[in-house]
Protein backbone atom coordinates (compact mmCIF):
# COMPACT_ATOMS: atom_id res chain seq x y z
CA UNK A 1 0.00 0.00 0.00
CA UNK A 2 2.84 2.42 0.86
CA UNK A 3 4.57 1.82 -2.46
CA UNK A 4 1.31 2.21 -4.36
CA UNK A 5 0.55 5.48 -2.60
CA UNK A 6 4.00 6.87 -3.32
CA UNK A 7 3.75 5.95 -7.00
CA UNK A 8 0.37 7.66 -7.30
CA UNK A 9 1.57 10.77 -5.46
CA UNK A 10 4.63 11.05 -7.67
CA UNK A 11 2.41 10.86 -10.75
CA UNK A 12 0.24 13.58 -9.29
CA UNK A 13 3.25 15.84 -8.87
CA UNK A 14 4.30 15.34 -12.47
CA UNK A 15 0.87 15.98 -14.00
CA UNK A 16 -0.25 18.86 -11.79
CA UNK A 17 2.45 21.38 -12.73
CA UNK A 18 -0.12 24.10 -13.34
CA UNK A 19 -1.88 23.51 -10.04
CA UNK A 20 0.42 24.57 -7.15
CA UNK A 21 -2.18 23.79 -4.50
CA UNK A 22 -2.53 20.18 -5.71
CA UNK A 23 1.25 19.84 -5.80
CA UNK A 24 1.49 21.22 -2.28
CA UNK A 25 -1.12 18.73 -1.04
CA UNK A 26 0.72 15.84 -2.74
CA UNK A 27 4.02 16.93 -1.18
CA UNK A 28 2.42 17.14 2.26
CA UNK A 29 1.08 13.60 1.87
CA UNK A 30 4.49 12.32 0.73
CA UNK A 31 6.35 13.72 3.71
CA UNK A 32 3.68 12.39 6.08
CA UNK A 33 4.34 8.91 4.67
CA UNK A 34 8.15 9.22 4.68
CA UNK A 35 8.47 10.90 8.05
CA UNK A 36 10.48 8.57 10.34
CA UNK A 37 10.03 5.82 7.76
CA UNK A 38 13.36 4.89 6.25
CA UNK A 39 11.89 2.18 4.03
CA UNK A 40 9.40 4.57 2.42
CA UNK A 41 12.09 7.18 1.85
CA UNK A 42 14.38 4.60 0.30
CA UNK A 43 11.63 3.41 -2.04
CA UNK A 44 10.86 6.97 -3.11
CA UNK A 45 14.55 7.41 -3.94
CA UNK A 46 14.53 4.20 -6.00
CA UNK A 47 11.58 5.28 -8.15
CA UNK A 48 13.16 8.70 -8.81
CA UNK A 49 10.87 10.67 -6.55
CA UNK A 50 13.72 12.17 -4.51
CA UNK A 51 15.44 13.81 -7.48
CA UNK A 52 12.12 14.93 -8.95
CA UNK A 53 11.21 16.78 -5.74
CA UNK A 54 14.70 18.31 -5.70
CA UNK A 55 14.24 19.62 -9.25
CA UNK A 56 10.75 20.83 -8.40
CA UNK A 57 12.11 22.95 -5.55
CA UNK A 58 14.53 24.67 -7.94
CA UNK A 59 12.28 25.07 -10.97
CA UNK A 60 8.87 25.90 -9.57
CA UNK A 61 7.82 29.51 -9.80
CA UNK A 62 5.32 29.14 -7.00
CA UNK A 63 6.65 29.96 -3.54
CA UNK A 64 4.28 27.58 -1.75
CA UNK A 65 5.53 24.69 -3.93
CA UNK A 66 9.18 25.60 -3.27
CA UNK A 67 8.59 25.68 0.48
CA UNK A 68 6.69 22.39 0.50
CA UNK A 69 9.26 20.70 -1.74
CA UNK A 70 12.18 21.82 0.46
CA UNK A 71 10.42 20.70 3.62
CA UNK A 72 9.65 17.29 2.06
CA UNK A 73 13.30 16.93 1.02
CA UNK A 74 14.36 17.66 4.58
CA UNK A 75 12.01 15.01 6.00
CA UNK A 76 13.24 12.37 3.54
CA UNK A 77 16.94 13.18 4.14
CA UNK A 78 16.44 13.08 7.89
CA UNK A 79 14.80 9.66 7.82
CA UNK A 80 17.21 7.88 5.45
CA UNK A 81 21.00 8.13 5.34
CA UNK A 82 21.19 6.98 1.72
CA UNK A 83 18.96 9.86 0.68
CA UNK A 84 21.26 12.17 2.62
CA UNK A 85 24.31 10.86 0.78
CA UNK A 86 22.54 11.18 -2.57
CA UNK A 87 21.65 14.84 -2.09
CA UNK A 88 24.78 15.92 -0.22
CA UNK A 89 26.48 17.74 -3.10
CA UNK A 90 28.00 21.15 -3.56
CA UNK A 91 25.34 21.85 -6.21
CA UNK A 92 22.50 21.54 -3.70
CA UNK A 93 24.31 23.77 -1.21
CA UNK A 94 24.73 26.41 -3.90
CA UNK A 95 21.03 26.21 -4.77
CA UNK A 96 20.17 26.69 -1.12
CA UNK A 97 22.47 29.71 -0.91
CA UNK A 98 20.52 31.29 -3.77
CA UNK A 99 17.27 30.82 -1.87
CA UNK A 100 18.80 32.56 1.13
CA UNK A 101 20.27 35.59 -0.65
CA UNK A 102 17.42 36.39 -3.05
CA UNK A 103 15.58 39.52 -2.03
CA UNK A 104 12.22 38.10 -3.03
CA UNK A 105 12.69 35.04 -0.84
CA UNK A 106 10.31 35.12 2.07
CA UNK A 107 11.23 34.33 5.66
CA UNK A 108 9.47 30.97 5.46
CA UNK A 109 11.35 29.94 2.30
CA UNK A 110 14.63 30.86 3.94
CA UNK A 111 13.64 28.84 6.97
CA UNK A 112 12.92 25.75 4.83
CA UNK A 113 16.29 26.21 3.09
CA UNK A 114 18.07 26.37 6.46
CA UNK A 115 16.25 23.22 7.51
CA UNK A 116 17.57 21.32 4.47
CA UNK A 117 21.10 22.53 5.28
CA UNK A 118 20.61 21.29 8.83
CA UNK A 119 19.71 17.74 7.82
CA UNK A 120 22.51 17.64 5.22
CA UNK A 121 25.25 18.43 7.75
CA UNK A 122 23.83 16.52 10.74
CA UNK A 123 26.11 13.59 11.62
CA UNK A 124 27.77 14.05 8.24
CA UNK A 125 31.40 15.10 7.90
CA UNK A 126 31.05 15.56 4.12
CA UNK A 127 28.11 17.89 4.66
CA UNK A 128 30.17 19.93 7.16
CA UNK A 129 32.89 20.24 4.54
CA UNK A 130 30.49 21.31 1.77
CA UNK A 131 28.82 23.90 3.97
CA UNK A 132 32.23 25.49 4.59
CA UNK A 133 33.70 25.18 1.09
CA UNK A 134 30.64 26.63 -0.64
CA UNK A 135 30.54 29.62 1.75
CA UNK A 136 27.17 28.54 3.08
CA UNK A 137 28.39 28.71 6.68
CA UNK A 138 29.36 32.36 6.25
CA UNK A 139 25.84 33.11 5.07
CA UNK A 140 24.41 31.33 8.09
CA UNK A 141 26.58 33.43 10.40
CA UNK A 142 25.32 36.56 8.68
CA UNK A 143 21.75 35.46 9.31
CA UNK A 144 22.66 34.86 12.96
CA UNK A 145 23.80 38.47 13.26
CA UNK A 146 21.06 40.22 11.29
CA UNK A 147 17.84 38.18 11.42
CA UNK A 148 16.83 39.22 14.91
CA UNK A 149 17.55 42.46 16.70
CA UNK A 150 18.69 42.40 20.31
CA UNK A 151 16.15 45.13 21.01
CA UNK A 152 13.23 42.80 20.28
CA UNK A 153 11.15 42.32 23.38
CA UNK A 154 8.09 40.37 22.21
CA UNK A 155 9.34 37.30 20.35
CA UNK A 156 5.86 35.89 19.87
CA UNK A 157 4.64 38.94 17.99
CA UNK A 158 3.25 38.11 14.53
CA UNK A 159 5.91 40.28 12.92
CA UNK A 160 8.79 39.09 15.09
CA UNK A 161 7.72 35.46 15.39
CA UNK A 162 8.75 34.27 11.87
CA UNK A 163 12.11 36.02 12.15
CA UNK A 164 12.71 34.42 15.54
CA UNK A 165 11.90 30.98 14.10
CA UNK A 166 14.39 31.57 11.28
CA UNK A 167 17.02 32.75 13.76
CA UNK A 168 16.43 29.70 15.97
CA UNK A 169 16.78 27.40 12.93
CA UNK A 170 20.06 29.10 12.04
CA UNK A 171 21.35 28.45 15.58
CA UNK A 172 20.47 24.77 15.32
CA UNK A 173 22.14 24.49 11.90
CA UNK A 174 25.33 26.15 13.15
CA UNK A 175 25.38 23.63 16.02
CA UNK A 176 25.26 20.79 13.49
CA UNK A 177 28.04 22.40 11.46
CA UNK A 178 30.52 22.24 14.36
CA UNK A 179 29.49 19.09 16.19
CA UNK A 180 28.96 15.37 15.76
CA UNK A 181 31.50 14.93 14.46
CA UNK A 182 33.46 17.81 15.93
CA UNK A 183 34.76 20.09 13.19
CA UNK A 184 37.51 22.43 14.40
CA UNK A 185 37.65 24.39 11.14
CA UNK A 186 33.97 25.24 11.39
CA UNK A 187 34.37 26.00 15.10
CA UNK A 188 37.11 28.50 14.32
CA UNK A 189 34.87 30.17 11.73
CA UNK A 190 31.79 30.29 13.94
CA UNK A 191 33.58 32.00 16.82
CA UNK A 192 33.45 35.21 14.76
CA UNK A 193 29.87 35.80 16.00
CA UNK A 194 30.74 35.39 19.68
CA UNK A 195 30.53 39.16 20.32
CA UNK A 196 26.93 39.12 19.07
CA UNK A 197 26.11 36.13 21.23
CA UNK A 198 27.60 37.92 24.21
CA UNK A 199 25.48 40.98 23.44
CA UNK A 200 22.36 38.82 23.43
CA UNK A 201 23.25 37.34 26.81
CA UNK A 202 23.81 40.78 28.28
CA UNK A 203 20.45 42.09 27.06
CA UNK A 204 18.09 39.16 27.44
CA UNK A 205 17.65 36.20 29.76
CA UNK A 206 14.53 34.78 28.14
CA UNK A 207 14.69 31.03 27.61
CA UNK A 208 13.82 31.48 23.91
CA UNK A 209 17.10 33.35 23.45
CA UNK A 210 19.39 31.86 26.08
CA UNK A 211 18.79 28.21 25.15
CA UNK A 212 19.74 28.46 21.44
CA UNK A 213 22.74 30.66 22.21
CA UNK A 214 23.99 28.38 24.97
CA UNK A 215 23.67 25.36 22.69
CA UNK A 216 25.59 27.14 19.95
CA UNK A 217 28.29 28.41 22.32
CA UNK A 218 28.69 25.10 24.13
CA UNK A 219 29.20 23.09 20.94
CA UNK A 220 31.42 25.70 19.29
CA UNK A 221 33.88 25.88 22.21
CA UNK A 222 33.79 22.15 22.98
CA UNK A 223 37.28 20.58 23.04
CA UNK A 224 38.75 23.62 21.28
CA UNK A 225 41.15 25.54 23.52
CA UNK A 226 41.73 28.28 20.94
CA UNK A 227 38.01 29.10 20.69
CA UNK A 228 37.62 28.83 24.47
CA UNK A 229 40.37 31.38 25.06
CA UNK A 230 38.85 33.75 22.51
CA UNK A 231 35.43 33.51 24.14
CA UNK A 232 36.92 34.30 27.55
CA UNK A 233 38.99 37.18 26.12
CA UNK A 234 35.90 39.03 24.88
CA UNK A 235 34.14 38.68 28.24
CA UNK A 236 31.85 35.86 27.20
CA UNK A 237 32.47 33.85 30.36
CA UNK A 238 31.59 36.90 32.47
CA UNK A 239 28.32 37.28 30.56
CA UNK A 240 27.40 33.64 31.17
CA UNK A 241 28.25 33.92 34.87
CA UNK A 242 26.01 36.98 35.20
CA UNK A 243 23.15 35.17 33.48
CA UNK A 244 23.53 32.26 35.90
CA UNK A 245 23.55 34.65 38.84
CA UNK A 246 20.36 36.32 37.63
CA UNK A 247 18.63 33.01 37.01
CA UNK A 248 19.60 31.66 40.43
CA UNK A 249 18.05 34.67 42.13
CA UNK A 250 14.82 33.76 40.37
CA UNK A 251 15.11 29.97 40.64
CA UNK A 252 13.34 29.89 44.00
CA UNK A 253 10.28 31.34 42.27
CA UNK A 254 10.47 29.84 38.80
CA UNK A 255 11.01 26.21 37.86
CA UNK A 256 11.85 27.22 34.27
CA UNK A 257 14.62 29.51 35.51
CA UNK A 258 16.13 26.64 37.45
CA UNK A 259 16.11 24.43 34.37
CA UNK A 260 17.62 27.20 32.28
CA UNK A 261 20.34 27.64 34.91
CA UNK A 262 21.36 24.02 34.26
CA UNK A 263 21.68 24.82 30.54
CA UNK A 264 23.90 27.81 31.33
CA UNK A 265 25.94 25.61 33.69
CA UNK A 266 26.64 23.10 30.92
CA UNK A 267 27.82 25.94 28.68
CA UNK A 268 30.10 27.27 31.41
CA UNK A 269 31.61 23.83 31.79
CA UNK A 270 32.25 23.53 28.04
CA UNK A 271 34.08 26.87 28.14
CA UNK A 272 36.58 25.83 30.84
CA UNK A 273 36.73 22.04 30.48
CA UNK A 274 39.97 22.06 28.47
CA UNK A 275 41.57 24.91 30.39
CA UNK A 276 40.52 24.91 34.03
CA UNK A 277 42.77 27.90 34.75
CA UNK A 278 40.13 30.09 33.10
CA UNK A 279 37.81 29.19 35.94
CA UNK A 280 39.38 32.01 37.95
CA UNK A 281 37.10 34.36 36.01
CA UNK A 282 34.12 32.79 37.73
CA UNK A 283 35.49 33.35 41.24
CA UNK A 284 34.39 36.99 41.40
CA UNK A 285 30.81 35.96 40.65
CA UNK A 286 30.82 33.24 43.37
CA UNK A 287 29.78 30.74 40.72
CA UNK A 288 30.75 27.72 42.83
CA UNK A 289 28.43 28.71 45.67
CA UNK A 290 25.62 29.27 43.16
CA UNK A 291 26.24 25.85 41.66
CA UNK A 292 26.09 24.26 45.11
CA UNK A 293 22.73 25.93 45.68
CA UNK A 294 21.55 24.65 42.31
CA UNK A 295 22.76 21.15 43.14
CA UNK A 296 20.66 21.09 46.31
CA UNK A 297 17.46 21.33 44.26
CA UNK A 298 15.50 18.11 44.67
CA UNK A 299 13.82 18.24 41.24
CA UNK A 300 17.06 17.80 39.31
CA UNK A 301 17.54 14.71 37.20
CA UNK A 302 20.64 12.54 37.49
CA UNK A 303 22.02 13.92 34.22
CA UNK A 304 21.58 17.49 35.43
CA UNK A 305 23.35 16.68 38.70
CA UNK A 306 26.26 15.18 36.78
CA UNK A 307 26.59 18.34 34.68
CA UNK A 308 26.59 20.58 37.75
CA UNK A 309 29.14 18.47 39.65
CA UNK A 310 31.47 18.29 36.65
CA UNK A 311 31.31 22.08 36.33
CA UNK A 312 32.20 22.42 40.02
CA UNK A 313 35.09 20.02 39.45
CA UNK A 314 36.51 22.05 36.56
CA UNK A 315 36.03 25.30 38.51
CA UNK A 316 37.98 23.95 41.51
CA UNK A 317 40.62 21.98 39.63
CA UNK A 318 43.31 24.70 39.76
CA UNK A 319 41.63 27.88 41.07
CA UNK A 320 42.33 28.48 44.77
CA UNK A 321 39.50 31.00 45.17
CA UNK A 322 36.96 28.51 43.88
CA UNK A 323 38.51 25.78 46.03
CA UNK A 324 38.11 27.84 49.19
CA UNK A 325 34.56 28.76 48.19
CA UNK A 326 33.74 25.07 47.81
CA UNK A 327 34.97 24.31 51.34
CA UNK A 328 33.35 27.37 52.89
CA UNK A 329 29.94 26.47 51.46
CA UNK A 330 30.00 22.88 52.75
CA UNK A 331 30.72 21.48 49.33
CA UNK A 332 32.83 18.64 50.70
CA UNK A 333 30.06 17.01 52.80
CA UNK A 334 27.68 17.42 49.88
CA UNK A 335 30.04 15.57 47.54
CA UNK A 336 30.51 12.80 50.10
CA UNK A 337 26.73 12.51 50.42
CA UNK A 338 26.36 12.19 46.65
CA UNK A 339 29.12 9.58 46.59
CA UNK A 340 27.59 7.44 49.32
CA UNK A 341 23.93 7.70 48.38
CA UNK A 342 24.03 7.51 44.58
CA UNK A 343 23.90 4.30 42.57
CA UNK A 344 24.69 5.95 39.22
CA UNK A 345 28.26 5.27 38.07
CA UNK A 346 28.65 8.53 36.15
CA UNK A 347 27.42 10.54 39.12
CA UNK A 348 29.86 8.71 41.39
CA UNK A 349 32.72 9.45 38.99
CA UNK A 350 31.81 13.14 38.92
CA UNK A 351 31.69 13.35 42.74
CA UNK A 352 35.00 11.48 42.96
CA UNK A 353 36.53 14.03 40.59
CA UNK A 354 35.56 16.87 42.93
CA UNK A 355 36.77 14.96 46.01
CA UNK A 356 40.15 14.41 44.36
CA UNK A 357 40.34 18.17 43.83
CA UNK A 358 39.53 18.63 47.53
CA UNK A 359 42.33 16.27 48.50
CA UNK A 360 44.81 18.05 46.27
CA UNK A 361 43.72 21.49 47.44
CA UNK A 362 44.10 20.63 51.14
CA UNK A 363 47.61 19.37 50.50
CA UNK A 364 48.52 22.53 48.61
CA UNK A 365 46.92 24.81 51.20
CA UNK A 366 48.79 23.03 54.00
CA UNK A 367 52.10 23.53 52.22
CA UNK A 368 51.31 27.18 51.54
CA UNK A 369 50.35 27.80 55.16
CA UNK A 370 53.60 26.17 56.28
CA UNK A 371 55.62 28.24 53.81
CA UNK A 372 53.80 31.37 54.94
CA UNK A 373 54.60 30.69 58.59
CA UNK A 374 58.27 30.26 57.71
CA UNK A 375 58.38 33.47 55.68
CA UNK A 376 56.67 35.74 58.21
CA UNK A 377 60.00 36.95 59.51
CA UNK A 378 63.47 36.18 58.21
CA UNK A 379 64.91 36.32 61.70
CA UNK A 380 62.31 33.87 62.95
CA UNK A 381 63.07 31.58 60.04
CA UNK A 382 66.78 31.60 60.90
CA UNK A 383 65.93 30.88 64.51
CA UNK A 384 63.75 27.94 63.47
CA UNK A 385 66.60 26.50 61.42
CA UNK A 386 69.08 26.92 64.29
CA UNK A 387 66.67 25.27 66.71
CA UNK A 388 66.12 22.42 64.28
CA UNK A 389 69.87 21.80 64.02
CA UNK A 390 70.23 22.01 67.79
CA UNK A 391 67.39 19.58 68.22
CA UNK A 392 69.05 17.15 65.84
CA UNK A 393 72.33 17.44 67.77
CA UNK A 394 70.43 16.97 71.02
CA UNK A 395 68.84 13.74 69.85
CA UNK A 396 72.17 12.50 68.55
CA UNK A 397 73.80 13.16 71.91
CA UNK A 398 70.84 11.67 73.74
CA UNK A 399 71.20 8.47 71.76
CA UNK A 400 74.89 8.32 72.70
CA UNK A 401 74.00 8.73 76.38
CA UNK A 402 71.37 6.02 76.12
CA UNK A 403 73.91 3.72 74.50
CA UNK A 404 76.38 4.39 77.30
CA UNK A 405 73.73 3.68 79.93
CA UNK A 406 72.89 0.38 78.25
CA UNK A 407 76.60 -0.52 78.10
CA UNK A 408 77.05 0.25 81.79
CA UNK A 409 74.01 -1.85 82.71
CA UNK A 410 75.30 -4.71 80.60
CA UNK A 411 78.73 -4.58 82.26
CA UNK A 412 77.02 -4.27 85.60
CA UNK A 413 75.05 -7.48 84.96
CA UNK A 414 78.18 -9.36 83.83
CA UNK A 415 80.08 -8.26 86.96
CA UNK A 416 77.14 -9.36 89.12
CA UNK A 417 77.37 -12.86 87.66
CA UNK A 418 81.12 -12.96 88.32
CA UNK A 419 80.58 -11.59 91.81
CA UNK A 420 78.15 -14.33 92.71
CA UNK A 421 80.78 -16.94 91.72
CA UNK A 422 83.65 -15.51 93.75
CA UNK A 423 81.94 -13.58 96.54
CA UNK A 424 82.94 -16.01 99.34
CA UNK A 425 86.56 -16.23 98.30
CA UNK A 426 87.26 -12.55 97.94
CA UNK A 427 84.86 -10.84 100.37
CA UNK A 428 87.63 -9.82 102.76
CA UNK A 429 89.85 -8.55 99.96
CA UNK A 430 86.97 -6.49 98.63
CA UNK A 431 86.41 -4.93 102.04
CA UNK A 432 90.05 -3.93 102.31
CA UNK A 433 90.11 -2.59 98.77
CA UNK A 434 87.06 -0.51 99.52
CA UNK A 435 88.63 0.93 102.64
CA UNK A 436 91.83 1.77 100.77
CA UNK A 437 89.81 3.78 98.26
CA UNK A 438 87.65 5.64 100.75
CA UNK A 439 88.24 9.34 100.18
CA UNK A 440 86.21 12.46 100.07
CA UNK A 441 83.45 11.98 97.47
CA UNK A 442 83.60 15.65 96.60
CA UNK A 443 87.26 15.34 95.58
CA UNK A 444 87.63 15.63 91.77
CA UNK A 445 90.30 12.94 91.85
CA UNK A 446 87.83 10.64 93.49
CA UNK A 447 85.24 11.30 90.79
CA UNK A 448 87.80 10.73 88.09
CA UNK A 449 89.12 7.51 89.61
CA UNK A 450 85.64 6.20 90.30
CA UNK A 451 84.70 6.95 86.71
CA UNK A 452 87.63 4.79 85.57
CA UNK A 453 86.60 2.03 87.90
CA UNK A 454 83.08 1.88 86.44
CA UNK A 455 83.94 2.30 82.78
CA UNK A 456 87.21 0.31 82.84
CA UNK A 457 86.92 -2.35 85.57
CA UNK A 458 89.71 -4.50 84.12
CA UNK A 459 92.16 -1.59 84.18
CA UNK A 460 91.25 -0.86 87.80
CA UNK A 461 91.70 -4.47 88.80
CA UNK A 462 95.18 -4.55 87.27
CA UNK A 463 96.24 -1.48 89.17
CA UNK A 464 95.08 -2.96 92.47
CA UNK A 465 96.23 -6.54 91.66
CA UNK A 466 92.77 -7.76 92.63
CA UNK A 467 89.23 -8.09 91.28
CA UNK A 468 86.68 -5.67 92.70
CA UNK A 469 83.22 -7.21 93.07
CA UNK A 470 80.25 -4.88 92.66
CA UNK A 471 76.96 -5.11 94.49
CA UNK A 472 75.89 -8.71 95.16
CA UNK A 473 72.33 -9.23 96.25
CA UNK A 474 72.85 -12.87 97.27
CA UNK A 475 75.99 -12.26 99.40
CA UNK A 476 76.39 -13.73 102.94
CA UNK A 477 75.02 -11.70 105.88
CA UNK A 478 78.44 -10.58 107.08
CA UNK A 479 79.26 -8.89 103.77
CA UNK A 480 75.92 -7.00 103.33
CA UNK A 481 77.36 -3.67 104.50
CA UNK A 482 80.35 -3.87 102.21
CA UNK A 483 78.29 -4.86 99.16
CA UNK A 484 75.70 -2.16 99.81
CA UNK A 485 78.39 0.51 99.96
CA UNK A 486 79.98 -0.88 96.77
CA UNK A 487 76.62 -0.73 94.91
CA UNK A 488 75.96 2.77 96.18
CA UNK A 489 79.39 3.87 95.02
CA UNK A 490 78.80 2.34 91.56
CA UNK A 491 75.38 4.02 91.15
CA UNK A 492 76.78 7.39 92.19
CA UNK A 493 79.57 6.96 89.65
CA UNK A 494 77.09 6.11 86.89
CA UNK A 495 74.95 9.14 87.76
CA UNK A 496 78.00 11.45 87.73
CA UNK A 497 79.07 10.03 84.34
CA UNK A 498 75.62 10.63 82.84
CA UNK A 499 75.44 14.10 84.43
CA UNK A 500 78.77 15.00 82.83
CA UNK A 501 77.47 13.91 79.41
CA UNK A 502 74.23 15.91 79.77
CA UNK A 503 76.21 18.93 80.97
CA UNK A 504 78.45 18.56 77.92
CA UNK A 505 75.36 18.39 75.70
CA UNK A 506 73.90 21.47 77.35
CA UNK A 507 77.09 23.44 76.86
CA UNK A 508 77.92 22.39 73.30
CA UNK A 509 74.57 22.24 71.54
CA UNK A 510 72.12 24.70 73.08
CA UNK A 511 72.20 28.22 71.59
CA UNK A 512 73.52 31.03 73.80
CA UNK A 513 70.03 32.40 74.28
CA UNK A 514 69.00 29.14 75.92
CA UNK A 515 72.14 28.59 78.05
CA UNK A 516 71.65 31.20 80.72
CA UNK A 517 70.20 28.81 83.22
CA UNK A 518 72.02 25.50 83.17
CA UNK A 519 69.51 23.69 85.35
CA UNK A 520 66.54 24.70 83.21
CA UNK A 521 68.27 23.63 80.02
CA UNK A 522 69.26 20.32 81.57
Amino acid sequence: DMKTDLNLLLECLKYQMDCPLSQKEALITIYSICQQNSEASEYLREIGGLMFINDLAKSSVHCIVKEAALFTLGIIIESNVYCQQTLCTSALFEDLILFLIKKDSGVNLKRMSVYVILVLVSNNKDGQTYVRDTGCISLLLQLFRTTLSTSEKNLSDENTGPHYQLWSSVCSTLCACVNNPQNEDNQNICCSVFPYAKEWLENCTKPEIVRPICSFLGLTVANNSYVQKYFVSIGGLDALAKVLLELMHDSCLSHSSMKLAVVVTKTLDACIANNSAMGVVLAKYHTVSELLKLLSNETLSTGEKISIILTIGHCTEVCEENQCELLQNNGLPLMIQVLTESQDEELIKAATFVLQNCKRMTEQLSLKLYDHSLNVNNAEEMDVQVKKRCLQDYWKKAKEILHRINSIEKEHDEERVQGEAFVDEYSVANSEALKSHEVNPADPKCIERTHKEVCCPQLTSKLNNQVLAPSVTSAPQKNETVNTMDATSTRQTEQRDILCSVTELQTDNVPPSHNRNGKTAC
